[in-house]
């Protein structure tokens, strides 16, 4: 296992057509789910460490890991019911979610610490207790033992919070790779940001950009129609994750990255993303769809 993904898989209910009361259709999701899927579509190995329920929301998303060719030996099961988020689709395809979190099977987990190049944590994983503490634990002593840390803070209103900006502040001395959209920047603070690595930014309809020590690069985005915005940020990471696994770069060797080589990478990322939005919900392309857009 290269890469390890931690942190909730939860059922999307996502509408069919637009209107507040559209039919809504279950689907597999969640950031770090998401993530996970993604770089085994793109042909990483990863494995996802989550706990998840035995009901039959649960039971699809262990089938859809398997699937993907994700590695599913630290997923843990248990009795509580799956997570679910309510999700609406604006005009301009943009989604939102209302969460419905308590006493849900992924807050519970009981953290591995595992001998993994990457690790990649993120989204409402890491809000909710007492998974959050737990996580943030795993987190650190991963980076201690000399994992590379990924971090998709993923913020939503509910959680949107000065505590949850403290926690997350707290995270930050352990990250190497830190993905944000420009909302998420504004609400961390640029400053606070200087102490990770590497930031990659997303942009919107104004592309991706990463800054590090030594470089700071933009690519625009490649254009789509969209059909909505669900897991455009978790393809984006997963793209990271797998380009740089793939590499086999350590800490060092990531920051010494140039300008060139960052472009590359972005303009993967932002080419596998624009095929996840050309598609109704989290669909991430495969390593060959990507290569065939390049």
């Amino acid at each position: 296992m290269d890469i390890m993904v931690c942190g909730e898989g939860l059922v999307d209910l996502v509408p069919r057509g637009r209107g507040r009361l559209a039919d809504l259709t279950p689907a597999l999701g969640g950031g770090p789910f998401n993530v996970a899927v993604a770089a085994g579509r793109l042909g990483a190995h990863v494995g996802f460490h989550s706990r998840l329920s035995t009901d039959a929301y649960g039971c699809a998303l262990v089938d859809r890991l398997a699937e993907e060719g994700v590695d599913t030996s630290l997923v843990q099961r248990g009795p509580e019911p799956t997570t679910l988020a309510v999700c609406n689709i604006g005009d301009d395809g943009s989604a939102t979610y209302s969460f419905y979190t308590e006493g849900t099977a992924d807050r519970f987990v009981e953290p591995v610490l595992a001998d993994v190049p990457w690790a990649c944590f993120g989204t409402v994983s890491l809000a909710l207790e007492p998974g959050a503490s737990r996580y943030a634990a795993l987190l650190k002593d991963l980076a201690a033992q000399g994992t590379m840390v990924a971090l998709d803070p993923n913020i939503r209103p509910f959680f949107a919070t000065e505590s949850h900006r403290e926690f997350l502040l707290s995270l930050l001395p352990h990250v190497t790779l830190l993905k944000l959209s420009e909302e998420e920047v504004d609400f961390l603070g640029a400053e606070a940001l200087e102490q990770v690595p590497v930031v990659v930014t997303t942009r919107g309809g104004e592309g991706l950009s990463v800054r590090t020590a030594s470089v700071s690069v933009t690519v625009p985005p490649v254009a789509v129609e969209v059909a909505d915005t669900i897991g455009a940020g978790d393809t984006v990471m997963a793209s990271l994750l797998s380009l740089l696994a793939e590499r086999k770069l350590g800490a060092s060797e990531l920051t010494a990255l140039n300008a060139e080589e960052w472009r590359e990478i972005l303009h993967f990322a932002a080419t596998a993303a624009a095929i996840t939005v050309s598609r109704t919900g989290a669909q991430p392309p495969s390593r060959a769809e990507v290569e065939e857009r390049l």
